[in-house]
């Protein structure tokens, strides 16, 4: 169990705050993180040249400027921890957003914890959340997902095992990927509502809220500029087969078939026979006697 009391005072160790920095637009950039880069005595930065020009318009002269990405956090993290255990506090910035989302951040956190080394974060903008409240799909429940992989096997695997989440789905992508990407999602999933957030915070912000097909046929029409971020409708019982309009695939197979698939593709029978009932159009209570006569 570890127990963190973030404002005691008293600790012999330095504090690793988690700094949010713009993802665009400048003024997203809140006081308190302003405050905090003054203060630290090491400011770890996934890319120092992007942090220096952030620290420049804010100027804030740092004391110590530590780089810590990808390809050096197995030997970085270790020092960074040891700086930190030795009573100096460090702000980690990412390029963009929050550090830890999607970012080696996460693996410094995790040296942290085993350290008792206090976290604290410093919230702000967040390119995920931004997109999401915007896109005009469900917010209640919401799962984030962030980069898929690259090759299509791993890619449609990964998409199988969404498939039936019902929550709103959050990805980002690349541009010169967002076009194969969308074109995987309805081979997988059929024709969802979703909508299509770049440039977020920017000057050139666009939210297109359309079909996975329209999404397609838009793209086709105007290139892909700029970062996006992909939220998409969840699993809504319409669209099981994966193949668009064919709402009814499960026709052939008996209540006992039509149960495993969803049993083998979701691990789990109670939900699995939910979603049979969803397609049948039947109580649960129905699919769930006619297992067990």
């Amino acid at each position: 169990m570890n127990i963190q009391k973030s404002y005691k005072d008293g600790g012999a160790c330095g504090t690793l705050y988690l700094v949010a920095t713009p993802i665009g637009n400048l003024e997203d950039m809140t006081y308190r993180a302003v405050r905090i880069l003054k203060e630290v005595q090491i400011i770890a930065a996934e890319d120092t040249r992007q942090t220096r020009k952030l620290l420049s318009h804010f100027e804030i002269s740092p004391a110590r400027l530590f780089a810590y990405h990808e390809h050096n956090k197995q030997n970085s993290g270790p020092e960074l921890v040891r700086l930190l255990s030795e009573g100096q506090s460090i702000a980690l910035v990412s390029d963009a957003g929050l550090p830890a989302i999607s970012d080696p951040g996460y693996d410094l956190v995790c040296l942290a914890v085993e350290s008792d080394i206090p976290i604290v974060p410093i919230p702000g903008a967040n390119a995920a959340l931004s997109g999401l409240i915007a896109s005009g799909l469900p917010t209640e429940k919401f799962t984030f997902i962030g980069f898929l992989p690259r090759e299509k096997k791993g890619l449609m695997k990964e998409l199988e095992r969404l498939k039936l989440l019902q929550e709103t789905l959050i990805f980002y992508e690349a541009p010169h990927r967002v076009e194969k990407t969308l074109k995987a999602m309805i081979e997988a999933w059929g024709n969802r509502r979703i909508c299509l957030a770049r440039e977020l915070t920017k000057k050139y912000e666009e939210f297109v809220r359309c079909t996975l097909e329209e999404a397609i046929a838009y793209l086709e029409e105007h290139a892909p500029l700029g970062e996006y971020c992909i939220v998409v409708e969840g699993y809504t019982g319409d669209d099981a087969s994966g193949v668009a309009g064919n709402s009814q695939w499960w026709a052939s197979l008996s209540i006992e078939e039509h149960v495993e698939h969803y049993a083998q593709t979701s691990g789990n029978k109670k939900e699995a026979i939910k979603l049979a009932a969803i397609d049948r159009g039947v109580p649960k209570r129905e699919v769930y006697n006619a297992l067990h006569e």
